[in-house]
């Protein structure tokens, strides 16, 4: 997830990481808790393995709610600066896939 600021609540887990790619899996256990301040180094897809709401947090003081459905992935390139929160009152979980190596077009 970058370099990381501040530490939250979410537990990360990673599960492979090679030159290549870093794969984590971000847990939240409950409404609330979040990632801490980060800013992502690299380019990252992340794969929500539930349906319901992420609360994120950017560094002008605004927050947005998003709704995303599980299976359903997003892409997003470096430089994203942000906490993400749990805006859900059950436990969720997203995949976090970083892409560690610069695209050859």
């Amino acid at each position: 997830m970058g370099d990381s600021d501040n530490k939250g609540t979410a537990r990360g887990t990673v599960l492979i990481e090679n030159s290549r790619t870093r794969v984590t899996e971000w847990y939240f256990e409950q409404l609330g808790d979040s990632t801490g301040w980060h800013r992502h180094a690299y380019d990252y897809v992340v794969v929500p393995l539930f349906d319901g709401n992420l609360e994120i947090l950017s560094p002008d003081g605004s927050r947005s709610l998003i709704t995303i459905q599980s299976g359903v992935p997003y892409f997003r390139t470096a430089g994203v600066e942000h906490d993400v929160l749990n805006g859900n009152d059950f436990a969720c979980s997203f995949v976090e896939i970083e892409f560690l190596e610069t695209a050859h077009d």
